[in-house]
């Protein structure tokens, strides 16, 4: 009992230093899988905010660059108008001094007219030529404004459109890097719940495997005592009749001695008779047949004596196998007993093993189906966290 004992500790301190080896081993796996996926966020959030300097940086230097090219095409078009304007001129310039000149002519074809009213009529037709070109300079002005500003917003049209192309092929870009980010991180999230679940499948087959081992190593050692519990009470059960025999061939001898006293007592008072006797006839007997009456008695007493002897031998042969078949019986009955005793405890020690596997596999069976459903609704989790999250960036990518 106190081995028994002692295994059963030991059992359970096998048991207690497994759980909590497979309990680091599972805390270890699981920090380093947080750590490598926190290290990946990291490493994602490093590249993404790199990638949105890129693009502020890309997104001002266009801005200058487009700054820069829109004040020359002001520049230039100011030019070319300032161009045009002095060509102008130039032609205006031109064309008074020519309308001036065809005026004088035709003011000196004319010589009805008074002189004064010569001048008031070259002064009239001067300033309507004057006016005219002012007229048509108010109007080239006017036109290059409006030419100035049409050609300033179809340049700044054309740099919006760029500028929006750009920003947009940017902001493609980086949802495109955002959706390979998230993939990939899906993609560890699934590769991670897979690896904890090949450990926690492992472990609970290792967990499971330790146990049957420690029942068989139980139950063996138990089946073992058991049938060495047997064989010690049939050696003890043997020794006992073998004492039994012993003592039995003790009684045998006193109980032989006995009936021998007996059969000496018997005789002495048969030879003391028969010497009375003898006497007796010895003293009544005529001589002449003293002798023959004497030889008849002695043969008597001889039959006699020797009925007797057949008697003691014929008591102490029945004596002996009655006591020898009583004993042998007793111990059949035992060994009998015995046995059926020794039978019943194996077939319940047989039965309680049994019901204890029974127990251990449904035990068995149990886990297996708690861990499956754990496992199914942590990835059940993974999967509707994975949705969300989809749906989400593709919200996000639409606005």
């Amino acid at each position: 009992m106190f081995c028994y004992i002692k295994m059963r500790w030991q059992h359970g301190k096998k048991l207690v230093t497994l759980e909590n080896k497979l309990k680091a081993e599972m805390d270890e796996h699981r920090f380093r899988l947080e750590k490598d996926f926190e290290i990946q966020c990291n490493n994602f959030a490093a590249d993404m905010e790199k990638l949105i300097m890129k693009h502020r940086g890309v997104m001002d230097k266009e801005a200058k660059v487009m700054s820069n090219e829109e004040e020359k095409f002001k520049q230039h078009l100011q030019a070319q108008q300032k161009k045009e304007l002095n060509s102008f001129l130039k032609s205006q310039k031109r064309e008074y001094k020519l309308q001036k000149e065809q005026l004088k002519k035709a003011l000196n074809e004319r010589q009805s007219s008074p002189r004064k009213e010569e001048q008031e009529w070259l002064s009239k037709q001067i300033e309507n030529v004057q006016h005219s070109q002012a007229e048509e300079k108010t109007d080239l002005l006017h036109h290059q404004r409006q030419h100035l500003g049409l050609q300033c917003r179809r340049f700044q049209r054309n740099i919006l459109l760029g500028c929006c192309n750009l920003e947009q092929d940017l902001v493609m870009e980086e949802l495109n890097k955002r959706q390979t980010q998230m993939d990939v991180e899906h993609a560890t999230l699934l590769r991670h719940h897979e690896s904890m679940q090949e450990l926690e499948f492992r472990q609970l087959n290792t967990r499971q495997k330790m146990r049957c081992e420690l029942i068989r190593l139980q139950h063996q050692a138990e089946l073992t005592n058991q049938l060495e519990h047997n064989k010690r009470r049939e050696r003890e059960l043997r020794r006992k009749h073998a004492m039994e025999v012993r003592q039995q061939s003790k009684s045998l001898k006193s109980k032989k001695l006995q009936i021998k006293k007996q059969f000496q007592d018997t005789c002495k008072i048969q030879t003391r008779q028969y010497k009375a006797l003898r006497k007796h006839l010895r003293e009544s007997t005529p001589k002449s047949e003293r002798k023959a009456v004497l030889k008849r008695l002695k043969e008597g007493q001889t039959r006699k004596l020797a009925i007797l002897a057949e008697q003691c031998d014929h008591s102490i042969c029945e004596m002996r196998s009655t006591q020898a078949l009583r004993l042998d019986e007793a111990q059949k009955a035992e060994c009998q007993v015995l046995k059926m005793q020794l039978q019943q405890e194996l077939e319940l020690l047989n039965s309680y093993h049994s019901k204890i596997k029974l127990q251990a596999e449904a035990q068995d069976d149990r886990e297996l189906r708690e861990l499956q459903q754990r496992v199914s609704y942590r990835r059940a989790l993974i999967e509707q966290q994975i949705e969300e999250e989809v749906l989400t960036f593709q919200n996000e990518s639409m606005e």
